[in-house]
C-alpha cells in the first residue's frame, strides 16, 4: 500500500486550468482499482492518495501522468507502507 502526498508547488496558479485533466486522472485511478482514497491536505496544502494493488514502479509512472505533477502544480512524495496489523474491514489490503 502507498500513501502519496501531492503538495502545492510554484505552479499552483495553473491548477484551475488543469483541474479537468487532474480529475480525469483521479477517476482513472479509481476505475483501475488502484486508488482507495483521494482527498485534500488541509489547509489548502495540496492532496493525498492512498493506493494499492500496484507496484511502486507502476505507481511512479501513474503519478507522473497526473497533469498537476507534469505541469509543476504539485510535487509528489510516495511512501510505501507494509501493513502489520489491519482492521478486518481492510483485510483486502493484505498482500
Amino acid at each position: 500500500m502507498f500513501f502519496v502526498t501531492l503538495k502545492f508547488a510554484a505552479g499552483k496558479a495553473k491548477a484551475p486550468v488543469l483541474m479537468e485533466g487532474h480529475s480525469a486522472w483521479i477517476k482513472r485511478g479509481f476505475d483501475d482499482g488502484v486508488f482507495l482514497l483521494v482527498g485534500g491536505l488541509q489547509p489548502s496544502a495540496g492532496g493525498a492518495v492512498v493506493a494499492h494493488n500496484t507496484s511502486r514502479a507502476d505507481l511512479e509512472i501513474r503519478i507522473q501522468e497526473d497533469p498537476f505533477v507534469a505541469e509543476g502544480v504539485v510535487t509528489a512524495d510516495i511512501q510505501e507502507v507494509a501493513p502489520v496489523r489491519i482492521d478486518e474491514r481492510l483485510a483486502f489490503l493484505r498482500t
